[in-house]
């Protein structure tokens, strides 16, 4: 872990860096945006990329008004919010509430590369208790080609024009942005037991497996596999599965002309009986009403 350690008397570099993109739009522009629908729900106040920056760092006593988003994709540095430090490594995201107080400051010896953004708009104390939880300030991305990605895309059309049409598209990145880093915080990394059971599920669409069985052959206990698939899908190993057989089920009525019970047994149902009064609990209608209704 990173050793960085924040001065008492801090005289930080603010902006300056070589090949750094900084893009802050007009307050006179925000406070209009914020009044217009596409764009007082969640709108981008300032937004950059500081490159290997060295001695970057800032204090702030009573916190901004915005929320702000920092992503280190490079070198390490640590953050401050209230007294709790944390420290970025790559791939390492972090939330900063609107009016907290914090600092945050880039490492001495490996100083971070960083996209950062601030965010204002009705919205975004919502998205903020996604983004932010006690157990993990921290949030670690799997994705993060994608999330660079669509940072470029926000930065690039801020540096283009200030239009009303340009601000309301980085609008609409920025929410992707967001929503693209909450599920890449939660979905499971790949070749971990939550992943694995995950696709063991998927690849047995027409079986059946206790969740005992199942954690078993992942090797971690039937609660705690049940308390990761409950915080990454929001229902148990069970309930997984039977959204996984249902969704097979309508591509199966919606693109074939197979009988119900032949897509009952495709999808691990012996009893069609049975599916039909599953399928009518989840979707509130028969398969074979399902099938009839006009769709697209």
């Amino acid at each position: 872990m990173d050793e960085t350690v924040i001065p008492s008397e801090p005289h930080y570099r603010m902006e300056g860096f070589t090949n750094q993109r900084l893009c802050v739009v007009p307050r006179p522009q925000v406070e209009a945006a914020l009044t217009r629908p596409g764009t007082r729900r969640l709108f981008v106040t300032d937004a950059g990329y500081f490159p290997a920056a060295e001695g970057h760092g800032r204090r702030r006593a009573r916190g901004t008004p915005e929320t702000i988003v920092i992503l280190c994709i490079a070198g390490s540095g640590v953050v401050t919010l209230d007294t709790a430090q944390h420290v970025l490594t790559p791939g390492a995201c972090i939330v900063i509430p609107a009016g907290l107080p914090h600092q945050y400051v880039t490492s001495p010896e490996n100083p971070w590369t960083i996209w950062w953004l601030h965010v204002r708009g009705t919205d975004v104390p919502d998205l903020t208790q996604l983004l932010t939880s006690e157990e993990r300030p921290v949030l670690r991305l799997r994705s993060l080609d994608r999330v660079v990605s669509l940072f470029d895309e926000l930065v690039s059309l801020l540096e283009r024009r200030l239009s009303p049409a340009h601000l309301l598209a980085a609008s609409g990145v920025a929410w992707h942005l967001l929503s693209r880093i909450v599920a890449d915080s939660i979905l499971p990394a790949e070749g971990s037991p939550l992943e694995r059971a995950m696709r063991y599920l998927e690849a047995r669409i027409d079986g059946t497996i206790q969740v005992k069985e199942l954690a078993a052959l992942v090797g971690m206990s039937p609660s705690h596999l049940s308390a990761l698939f409950r915080e990454a899908t929001g229902s148990g190993p069970n309930a997984f599965h039977t959204s996984l057989k249902m969704s097979r089920a309508r591509g199966l009525l919606d693109t074939t002309t197979m009988p119900v019970t032949e897509i009952a047994l495709a999808v691990g149902y012996t009893d069609p009986l049975y599916f039909s009064r599953h399928f009518r609990r989840i979707h509130g209608t028969s398969p074979t009403l399902y099938r009839a209704q006009h769709k697209g």
